[in-house]
C-alpha cells in the first residue's frame, strides 16, 4: 500500500512539475491529456445529440480524468475537485477549451484543479 501511494504521489508531483518546464524540456504526455482542446470542443455537440462515435470518445476523456483526478487525490489526501462531479468538471474544462482551443486537455484540466484545490 505504501508503495503505491508513493508511486502515485511521484506521479503526481512528476505531473504538476511539469508545468514549470520550458516547452522543449516537457516529457512526452500520454493519453487523452494529450488531445487538443479543439478536439474536445469538436466532438462535443455530437455528445449531446446522441452521436456514438461521440460519446465513446467522451467517455475517454471522463475516463482519463477519473484516473488523473484519483491519482491527485490519492497523492495529496484531498479532493482535487473539491466536490465537483465528473461531469460538471467535464463540462468546465469544455469552457476553458473553447476559449484555449490550441491547448491540450491535461492543461485545461490543470486550469480547473488549480481554481477548486488548494494544489495552487
Amino acid at each position: 500500500m505504501r508503495t503505491i501511494r508513493f508511486l502515485t504521489l511521484m506521479a503526481a508531483v512528476f505531473s504538476i512539475s511539469t508545468l514549470t518546464c520550458r516547452a522543449e524540456d516537457m516529457p512526452t504526455l500520454l493519453g487523452y491529456g494529450n488531445r487538443s482542446c479543439d478536439h474536445f470542443v469538436k466532438m462535443w455537440p455530437g455528445v449531446e445529440t446522441g452521436v456514438e462515435k461521440d460519446i465513446d470518445e467522451f467517455m475517454r476523456y471522463q475516463d482519463w480524468l477519473a484516473g488523473f483526478v484519483s491519482g491527485l487525490n490519492l497523492a495529496t489526501g484531498r479532493d482535487a475537485l473539491a466536490g465537483v462531479t465528473l461531469e460538471g468538471a467535464l463540462g468546465r474544462i469544455r469552457l476553458y477549451c473553447v476559449e484555449h482551443r490550441k491547448d491540450d486537455f491535461f492543461s485545461a484540466t490543470m486550469d480547473l484543479v488549480r481554481i477548486l484545490s488548494p494544489l495552487r
